[in-house]
C-alpha cells in the first residue's frame, strides 16, 4: 500500500529562497547546508576522467557493467530476487550490516555506507523537517547494496552499485562511459536497440526494466513488504542512481505524469545524495531513536529480503 504526498511547486519565486539551481556549478542545498567544496579525494564530484585513487578501477567497474546488464539479465535477477526468500531481518538491522560494504563505483567516496546513510537523512532532515517520510527514505535508499553480502548472494559489484539505466531500449549516450555498452549483446538486437525498444512511449517506468542492482532489489523489499512510504519514497528509491534521468533529461519520452511529479522529489533528493559525502561523522546512536520512529511509522518489525 502507498500513499500519496503533495508535489512541491517550483515557482520563480521558491527557486530563489530555497536555493534551488538548475546550474550544478551554483548548487547551494535547501536550507543553508553546506555543499563541501570536493570530494573524499580531492576531486570535483562525479567526476568520471578525473585522476585519482579510484579512477582506473571505477571505470573498469563500468565497462564490466554495461556489457553485463542485458535485459535476460535483468528479468532473471528480479524473478529470483522478488521472492524474497533470503533473509529475514529489520530495517536497522540492514543499516548496520552496510558498515561491510564499500561502492567501487563511486569516484567521491570511499567510507563505509551506513556514514553516507546518516549524513543524507541528517542533512535532509535539517532542511525538510516536517517531511519524515524523505528522512526515512534517505536513511534506507541504498540498504540493496547489502546484495554484496555472502547471506544475500554475494552478488559481483557491477550488478550491485553504479548509476543505472533502463533495459530493452537503447543506451543514451548521456550514461557515464556510453562507449563500453558497444560490447553489449543488446547494443545490436534490433528488438533492444531503438528509441523505445520494447516500451511503448509514456508508458510510465513502472512498466520499464531497469539495470539491475540495489536501487531495484530495495524497492521491490519496500513495496513486497506492504512499506507505506508515498509513492515519491519508492520512486526516489528505485531511480536515485538513474542519472541519465535526473541530470540529463534522457529517457523522458518513457515518463507519465506521476514520473514527473515524483521526479520533482528525486531532484530534491539527488542533491543531498550526491553532495552530503565529507568526513563529518554522524552520531549514530545518538540519532538512532528518531529512526526507528520512522521504521515503525513505515515498516513492518521485521521484513523478508
Amino acid at each position: 500500500m502507498t500513499i500519496l504526498v503533495e508535489q512541491p511547486e517550483f515557482g520563480i519565486n521558491e527557486v530563489k529562497e530555497k536555493g534551488i539551481q538548475k546550474n550544478e556549478r551554483e548548487l547551494v542545498l535547501d536550507g543553508g547546508f553546506s555543499v563541501p567544496q570536493a570530494n573524499a579525494f580531492g576531486q570535483n564530484f562525479r567526476d568520471y576522467d578525473a585522476e585519482s585513487a579510484r579512477q582506473q578501477g571505477v571505470e573498469n567497474f563500468y565497462r564490466t557493467n554495461h556489457i553485463c546488464q542485458t535485459y535476460d539479465f535483468v528479468k532473471k535477477m528480479r524473478e529470483e530476487y522478488g521472492k524474497l526468500d533470503k533473509v529475514e531481518m529489520s530495517i536497522w538491522e540492514c543499516c548496520e550490516l552496510l558498515n561491510e560494504v564499500v561502492d567501487e563505483s563511486d569516484p567521491d567516496l570511499d567510507e563505509p555506507q551506513i556514514e553516507h546513510l546518516l549524513q543524507t537523512a541528517e542533512a535532509i532532515r535539517k532542511d525538510y523537517p516536517d517531511e519524515d517520510w524523505l528522512h526515512l527514505t534517505a536513511l534506507i535508499h541504498d540498504l540493496g547494496k547489502v546484495l554484496n553480502l555472502p547471506s544475500f548472494g554475494e552478488l559481483p559489484q557491477w550488478a550491485v552499485v553504479g548509476d543505472t539505466f533502463p533495459v530493452g531500449c537503447a543506451f543514451d549516450e548521456s550514461i557515464v562511459h556510453h562507449k563500453y555498452f558497444k560490447e553489449n549483446p543488446d547494443y545490436a538486437d534490433p528488438a533492444y536497440n531503438t528509441k523505445c525498444g520494447v516500451y511503448s512511449e509514456g508508458c510510465g517506468l513502472d512498466n520499464v526494466l531497469m539495470s539491475w542492482g540495489h536501487d531495484d532489489y530495495m524497492y521491490l523489499v519496500a513495496r513486497g513488504n506492504n512499506t507505506t512510504l508515498p509513492s515519491a519514497g519508492l520512486f526516489i528509491i528505485r531511480f536515485h542512481s538513474f542519472h541519465a534521468l535526473h541530470r540529463s533529461g534522457a529517457y523522458k519520452h518513457l515518463t507519465n505524469e506521476e514520473d514527473e511529479q515524483n521526479l520533482k522529489w528525486l531532484q530534491i533528493f539527488n542533491k543531498y545524495d550526491l553532495y552530503s559525502k565529507s568526513k563529518v561523522r554522524i552520531d549514530a546512536e545518538r540519532v538512532k531513536p528518531y529512526y526507528l520512529s520512522l521504521i515503525d511509522k513505515y515498516f513492518p518489525a521485521k521484513l523478508r529480503w
